[in-house]
């Protein structure tokens, strides 16, 4: 909502809860560098907590709005016409001369108050007392024609907001299509409303974000980077059998790579565009595996230029059909290729798009570390004993501190995100693990943060996923049925680590426990510190690949 997004300024609201469009203007005029101070005592007096007092009591029609206190400029310019009898014009000098703070200019004005203010029979204390008050306002008070300004815009946006949520999201979310961060923002908070989004999608997105139904939003074509209007206009033309081209009257949804290929403008749109729009998940649609269709993209490009320079000349096949084998319009194969895993296919759609929007870094282990990291961030409360958490790094900065170099990010497991802190030791113990888009488990404490209101965490100590492995996994357990696994082997090729630390050496493995299996009998077997390994994924994989039945899994409790 317009001036009022900020973290601090919603803050306000929520503690001043106003009931006018006068309370949404002085607040908006308080919210600055110095009157902020008084943003307190105008709450406590609007919510009847604090006693409203008048510098003196003509001036209570020009102050009661805003319950006693200077805001604006034109506060201190009805004061000075009020109590020190000054024309407007006279007022407008006084308020530029308590502006420029020259004490020969503000020594001849308080002579002119004290005699206009004793002229209604204000005593000359008094009058100075008003003056020095007039002059402290002054020196920051708002212009109140600006502050009305923007709150009724305020007001209207957020009425758009609450009444066409859609609609609201669409546009602002248009505006912003260039501006990953903002667009990131305005989409959490759309998902905060209720809102839901339609994938991107070639066969039905246009460049703009556009309302679907009160609750749906289709996603913009536009906001992928590394496209264009030019090119988005050339999608839909080609959609609505607009297109260049022997293939441009076909109407309807792309039914292949290919096809979109052959059917859209291909001076508008270039093979990055198509790439980009793969990644973002636009083709998923038409075929789910985006590693074989971003393989392929060469191939549909080629294609559709032979196509294009045959179209007027028949091929010694096009006699059979034009999808027989063999015809010069068939269209090939698109290049074999294994799906994306989760990390590798949001990594490429945040590229895309800026952030992951069709599920989270955290989705791939979440089943695995809460089993030992038990705690969600969105439930994480203040408390002093150390909280065992973990997610996804993001957001991270390197600042300098008064005590050395501090890392602050944002710690996301999808239940919610928490900013959190390291310091200078952490960083270099860590600067493999402690990276953008990287899980980390953390022991830290959860603290008031004055500036957001919520909680931060201080950083304890920091693993990544092999390393919690060892620290809170008991053991492996192995599936064994009539062949023993290459233990020797998995061991030399995954050696436990060691680390030098202030305590002496630490041996960093997890230990290995055979579940033997035979015909009505079954047993465990613990092998010695012989068999120590470290867990990361591609030694878990040489154990389940060497398992019966692949069963080899991480025993934490």
């Amino acid at each position: 909502v317009f001036q009022f997004e900020s973290r601090g300024m919603q803050g306000m609201l929520r503690d001043a809860k106003p009931s006018r469009l006068e309370d949404l203007i002085a607040l908006n005029a308080l919210y600055r560098p110095g009157p902020m101070d008084l943003i307190p005592s105008f709450v406590a007096r609007k919510h009847g907590r604090e006693v409203v007092e008048y510098p003196h009591p003509l001036v209570e029609p020009v102050l009661a709005e805003t319950y006693g206190i200077m805001v604006y400029q034109e506060q201190v310019m009805q004061t000075a016409q009020v109590l020190g009898g000054y024309s407007l014009g006279g007022a407008d000098m006084l308020r530029r001369a308590m502006g420029k703070k020259k004490p020969e200019e503000m020594a001849e004005h308080r002579v002119i108050f004290r005699k206009g203010a004793a002229e209604k029979g204000i005593s000359q204390e008094k009058a100075d007392e008003v003056f020095d008050l007039m002059e402290k306002f002054a020196g920051y008070g708002f212009n109140k024609s600006h502050a009305a300004a923007y709150s009724l815009l305020a007001y209207h946006t957020a009425w758009l907001k609450v009444h066409y949520t859609a609609e609201f999201f669409c546009a602002n979310m248009t505006v912003e299509m260039d501006n990953t961060d903002k667009l990131k923002v305005l989409w959490e908070d759309a998902l905060r409303m209720g809102m839901s989004f339609e994938p991107p999608d070639v066969n039905r997105g246009g460049y703009r974000f556009e309302p679907v139904t009160n609750q749906v939003i289709r996603y913009g074509l536009g906001a992928v980077k590394g496209t264009g209007q030019a090119a988005i206009e050339a999608i839909v033309a080609a959609r609505e059998g607009r297109g260049e081209g022997p293939n441009g009257h076909e109407r309807g949804p792309f039914t292949s790579l290919f096809n979109f290929c052959l059917r859209v403008d291909r001076t508008r749109i270039n093979k990055r565009t198509v790439e980009a729009l793969i990644k973002a998940g636009a083709f998923d649609g038409i075929h789910l595996n985006r590693a074989e269709l971003l393989a392929s993209v060469d191939v549909a490009f080629e294609y559709a230029a032979t196509t294009q320079a045959n179209a007027n000349q028949g091929g010694l096949f096009d006699m059979l059909g034009g999808d027989d084998h063999g015809s010069s319009a068939q269209e090939p194969g698109l290049v074999a290729r294994l799906p994306w895993g989760v990390k590798e296919r949001l990594t490429y759609e945040k590229t895309a798009i800026g952030f992951y929007f069709s599920g989270h870094l955290f989705d791939e282990v979440e089943g695995e570390v809460r089993r030992f990291a038990r705690t969600p961030i969105g439930d994480v409360v203040d408390s002093r004993e150390p909280q065992l958490l973990a997610g996804i790094v993001g957001d991270l900065r390197i600042i300098n501190g008064q005590r050395g170099k501090v890392a602050i990010f944002k710690l996301d497991d999808k239940s919610g995100a928490i900013e959190a802190t390291a310091d200078e030791a952490l960083i270099n113990q860590h600067r493999n693990t402690l990276k953008d888009d990287e899980l980390i488990v953390v022991q830290a404490l959860a603290q008031p943060d004055r500036f957001s209101g919520g909680l931060r965490l201080k950083i304890q100590h920091i693993w990544d996923l092999p390393a919690a492995r060892c620290r809170f996994g008991k053991y492996l357990r192995v599936a064994v049925n009539g062949q023993a696994p290459a233990v020797s082997e998995i061991v030399r090729e995954f050696p436990p680590r060691r680390e030098q630390t202030e305590q002496g050496d630490l041996v960093r493995g997890l230990p290995v426990r055979l579940r033997v299996l035979r015909p009505g009998a079954q047993c465990e077997l613990q092998l010695d510190d012989r068999s120590l390994f470290f867990p990361t994924d591609a030694a878990l994989a040489s154990w389940m690949a060497q398992a019966h039945e692949r069963q080899a899994e991480i025993v934490f409790d």
